[in-house]
């Protein structure tokens, strides 16, 4: 059986902007919510990020699919009074403005719940709620860089960004995850839910492997540009006309198959120094030789 509108009768009210949010409620609206996207009166500056859809933002268009819009200004006393009757009729309130924005307007979560006992009030910020870092701004390039995703991504002269907004992408996934537990639990519980989701915490969890190999193995690892720090062989390998093949081998089967059916060479399966993986990590350099001999051979 497929996955087919399963949050069908589900409300979300999104005070949202940019990525972050919009990419989770955008999650929740294809899996069949009501989201009602709300943007101020100027719109959601991800409008202005390109013009490639027609003249609009193509990634506007692409984060905001299936969801229904609504301009509200909550500085307004009506368009405030809206919002808390939206508020009231939904299940989900998702948000990701400016920190303290919704705290100074009377929409903390104290508020919230006060004015839907069920409902999951769900905030993705750049750094959480603390008194120290909750009101500092973020923006996913930043985050990258302060995580130390940067210093393992790029080529060993110069360090790169992930070419995608990996931060905030990553952030609006994991707060997809966590509604989706937040319903789980409401439906046990009937009490209202506050998820907090920070952008800092999400990235900087996903880099834990880096994390691990700098503390328990032989330090931080390299930026490695296509090749890979701790797995081979992993990268991209030229042939005698000058295209470009990638390769990343995963395991010792794989290994085994490659060496019989792609480079012909059962010998090489066999040698002690390419037997599994951290020995062919090791032997690199003697490892990329032999199979950059044979790709020239094509």
């Amino acid at each position: 059986m497929n996955l087919h509108n399963e949050l069908d009768g589900i409300t979300v009210i999104a005070l949202e902007q940019a990525v972050a949010a919009p990419y989770c409620s955008m999650l929740l609206a294809d899996a069949g919510a009501r989201v009602i996207k709300i943007e101020r009166p100027e719109g959601d500056f991800a409008r202005g990020y390109d013009a490639g859809a027609n003249g609009q933002s193509s990634i506007f268009a692409w984060l905001n699919r299936g969801k229904e819009s609504i301009c509200l200004d909550i500085n307004n006393k009506s368009d405030k009074e809206l919002l808390v009757r939206m508020i009231k009729e939904s299940d989900i309130f998702l948000h990701n403005l400016a920190p303290g924005v919704l705290n100074r307007k009377g929409f903390s979560w104290n508020d919230v719940k006060d004015l839907n006992s069920k409902i999951i009030n769900c905030s993705i910020s750049g750094y959480g709620s603390s008194e120290q870092y909750g009101n500092k701004k973020a923006y996913d390039f930043l985050i990258q860089g302060e995580v130390g995703l940067c210093s393992v991504t790029g080529t060993e002269r110069q360090p790169s960004r992930v070419g995608i907004s990996i931060t905030d992408i990553s952030s609006g996934l994991t707060a997809f995850s966590a509604i989706l537990r937040g319903l789980i639990q409401m439906s046990r519980t009937g009490k209202a839910i506050n998820i907090e989701v920070s952008m800092f915490d999400v990235i900087a969890d996903w880099m834990n492997m880096p994390l691990l190999a700098y503390r328990y193995g032989a330090g931080a690892p390299k930026r490695m540009a296509l090749s890979h720090s701790f797995i081979a062989p992993y990268g991209v390998f030229e042939t005698l006309d000058k295209k470009k093949i990638l390769i990343s081998i995963q395991n010792d089967r794989e290994w085994i198959s490659f060496c019989c059916n792609v480079l012909n060479s059962k010998e090489l399966a066999q040698d002690q120094r390419m037997i599994n993986n951290v020995e062919r990590n090791k032997n690199r350099v003697y490892l990329e030789t032999k199979i950059s001999k044979v790709f020239r051979m094509f």
